[in-house]
């Protein structure tokens, strides 16, 4: 153990997305009730499955979660969170998608929101998505 950091977690890659639409506004979804953090908003995304891309990842992961098509292109690395859980180790890369095809729809019972980079610290989120916010305000304004 170095740094206070224990190096024996099992780490989860999972991937966000900053969804933008064209007035500027970033879609958040809220967890349903019955999964870890419920009630709490964050990024659409999800698990990076073995051998899969973190840019495939999200692609697939949009489709099923928001019936929301796009393409790697369209995907801007911005930032990530790295974040130590009780059981786990948390690596998070966040991408910023402006283009994208279709209407946000919640597929998986999760209430969704188009809110201002601003108001982002107005919806209680999970501890690895919080310090995104300060990068999608330097980048989108208010």
């Amino acid at each position: 153990m170095s740094g206070g950091i224990d190096q024996r977690k099992r780490l989860l890659l999972v991937v966000a997305c900053a969804l933008v639409d064209a007035d500027g506004r970033i879609l958040i979804a809220q967890r349903p009730e019955g999964k870890s953090l419920a009630g709490l908003w964050e990024f659409p995304g999800g698990k990076v499955e073995p051998g899969e891309a973190p840019e495939a990842a999200l692609i697939r992961e949009l489709a099923e979660e928001l019936g929301v098509m796009t393409q790697a292109a369209c995907l801007a690395p911005l930032t990530f969170a790295s974040h130590g859980y009780d059981d786990f180790h948390l690596l998070m890369p966040l991408f910023v998608c402006r283009r994208f095809e279709g209407t946000p729809q919640s597929r998986e019972g999760q209430a969704l929101k188009w809110v201002r980079a601003r108001a982002l610290r107005d919806y209680p989120m999970p501890p690895a998505d919080a310090p995104l916010i300060a990068h999608l305000i330097d980048l989108l304004g208010a």
